[in-house]
């Protein structure tokens, strides 16, 4: 089994903010599926089946900062490894569509990845990281908790859906050759 989770802020006023890109991936994914969500583990949780695996979709409940909980219950429950996990989120240092897949690393300033990093007790463990770029004016909090231009909007369709397409690729194909087909592309 694989787990996909997507991080960002549960409720409306968030839903279309840079900070909730990963959100917008696990929707994309099982809109695609056809899947509707259930509520458990603090989180909107759906399993599909990816290339013949059972994937377990999450989107933490627990607000961006306290992700870790959720996604330790569902390692718990489900008695998975880190490695098993996509963790799929935002990123200021990267211009905004790009994609960076790495199997290890530190949280770089995300709260979301501190708190992921501190539940599963390890920073190896493969991730998507989704460029939102940062403002040399707007703070970081006000900037990743506004939404994104109508130029950045109509540039993440296809990010979104090459995100998704990812993350179904993360359940068959050996994540060094992941790197390698999604680094690369612009």
């Amino acid at each position: 089994m694989k787990c996909i989770v997507g991080l960002g802020n549960p409720g409306k006023p968030y839903e279309k903010t840079r900070h909730n890109v990963g959100f917008r991936v696990i929707d994309g994914l099982l809109q695609k599926h056809g899947v509707k969500p259930s509520n458990k583990f603090k989180s909107e949780i759906a399993q599909i089946k990816i290339n013949g695996t059972n994937v377990l979709c999450v989107k933490p409940l627990t607000f961006m900062n306290l992700s870790g909980e959720a996604i330790r219950l569902v390692m718990d429950f489900y008695k998975l490894v880190p490695e098993d996990f996509l963790i799929i989120y935002d990123d200021l240092d990267l211009p905004v569509g790009k994609l960076r897949l790495r199997e290890k690393g530190s949280a770089g300033g995300h709260n979301g990845m501190k708190s992921t990093i501190q539940h599963l007790g390890t920073q190896q463990f493969p991730r998507l990281r989704i460029g939102i770029d940062k403002s040399p004016i707007i703070p970081t909090v006000d900037y990743v908790l506004g939404k994104f231009t109508k130029e950045e909007e109509e540039r993440l369709e296809s990010v979104i859906k090459r995100s998704v397409q990812c993350a179904e690729d993360f359940t068959s194909i050996r994540f060094v050759d992941l790197m390698t087909k999604y680094n690369t592309i612009e």
